[in-house]
């Protein structure tokens, strides 16, 4: 039976997604849970398999386009013969361009295999019709595959650092690119301008789909969430102290002053339930489960994976799961779904010598955290003489549309004294 291949919904907020890559060809079949396309959010490339066995009848999207959840991308059927009793069609933008190519005239080149029916699976996957790249596509990630075709990299030359030897997007990072071999330089003109020779020198390229979300929703949040800010100190010579304890005594596990930080938040939110909620445009909605997302920088941009009720988790577990999802999305292994939900994330600029940081909220959250470096500064102790204290800086940012500065403070107050007594996040 004929059947429709739809933009699945991959997360709570998705109401678009780009086709991006298309797994198999027209004519071809397949098995239940195979890859058939990759569709793009705004926070992850995901492969979307089969519901079931069949061969893909047609194509009716083309890549690169935004696509409403929804949308009807191409057609299939369940039964392996279909493929002899239907006319195979390809994508819109190559059919079109084939039709386009004839003529009246043109008898003897129309008697001859169309473009359509000879053309290599590749060339329909957006990869230049580059034989070796549709090889290499059962052992590659999506974004390995992505990457590599930006940057002109052949992977059937690649050894993949994956299972299997699966070649993922930090091999393509790591490898050379292909480029084409350079036009001699020729000399500017004496009267060339220093104007036209900047000029020469700048490079630009197009943004990448995620690229261009990414700026969308940034700008978004700033035009449309009322922002506030509560930027306070807390001492972490405690986290500090006690961070090196738990790192001497276990050898498979090593704790990171972020972790203290992620599950101090997450305490935070079961203590103040009434800080664990978002607007949306049904109104306000109030999560029971401690979530929080930890900001992490990759190749793609900047990507959140959120953590699943931290603030009923032990240190220790914490730890672990935020070690798993920032490798995850270093390795461009995250699903929408795992970056969905919450009502804050932790941005930790602490590496980089920052002392304060003020974020943007994330869209479909109402907080993010700032975390700023750990700074040595003097201050009174109890008898009023100064003491050397090694304090972090915290920049909560806050919308203003469900909390209010009173209950904003209550929450920070709550993260700032998990901070200070770190054991109390040794158990649940």
């Amino acid at each position: 039976m004929r059947r429709e291949l739809l933009v699945p919904k991959l997360g709570l907020t998705m109401t678009e997604g780009t086709l991006i890559e298309w797994m198999i060809s027209p004519g071809d079949r397949f098995d239940a849970d195979q890859g058939l396309y990759v569709i793009e959010s705004d926070k992850a490339a995901n492969e979307v398999s089969a519901e079931g066995s069949g061969v893909l009848l047609e194509v009716t999207a083309e890549l690169g386009m935004p696509l409403s959840v929804g949308s009807v991308i191409g057609y299939w059927d369940d039964d392996p013969q279909a493929a002899t009793n239907h006319a195979v069609r390809a994508e819109p933008s190559a059919h079109a361009a084939a039709a386009s190519a004839s003529s009246p005239d043109s008898n003897a080149a129309n008697a001859a295999p169309s473009a359509q029916t000879s053309r290599p699976p590749a060339a329909m996957n957006g990869q230049s019709g580059q034989s070796g790249q549709s090889g290499a596509r059962g052992i590659s990630t999506p974004l390995a595959r992505r990457l590599a075709r930006e940057r002109g990299i052949d992977l059937t030359n690649l050894a993949g650092s994956g299972p299997r030897g699966r070649i993922r997007a930090r091999d393509v990072e790591l490898a050379p690119a292909n480029s084409p071999a350079s036009a001699p330089d020729v000399p500017l003109p004496a009267t060339a301008s220093r104007a036209a020779q900047v000029a020469q020198a700048a490079t630009v390229r197009a943004a990448t789909s995620i690229e261009k979300t990414i700026a969308r929703r940034l700008v978004t949040s700033k035009q449309t969430i009322p922002h506030f800010y509560l930027s306070v100190e807390a001492e972490i010579s405690a986290v500090q102290r006690l961070r090196s304890q738990l790192n001497d005594a276990q050898s498979n596990r090593r704790f990171t002053v972020n972790h203290f930080v992620v599950a101090a938040v997450g305490r935070a939110l079961a203590l103040v339930p009434e800080a664990n909620r978002v607007w949306d445009d049904s109104g306000i909605t109030s999560f029971a489960a401690t979530d929080v997302g930890v900001a992490v920088h990759t190749e793609r941009g900047l990507l959140v994976p959120v953590l699943r009720d931290v603030g009923r988790q032990a240190l220790g577990e914490v730890a672990r799961h935020a070690s798993e999802a920032i490798g995850r999305a270093q390795a461009g292994q995250l699903n929408a779904a795992e970056m969905a939900g919450g009502a804050i994330t932790v941005s930790n600029a602490g590496m980089h010598d920052v002392t304060l940081m003020t974020s943007i909220i994330n869209p479909g959250q109402s907080m993010i955290l700032g975390v700023g470096s750990v700074r040595q500064v003097f201050r009174p102790d109890a008898h009023g003489q100064p003491a050397l204290k090694n304090e972090v800086g915290l920049v909560l940012s806050v919308d203003h549309r469900v909390l209010d500065g009173v209950t904003a403070l209550k929450f920070l107050r709550q993260v700032v004294a998990a901070i200070e007594r770190p054991a109390s996040l040794l158990v649940t």
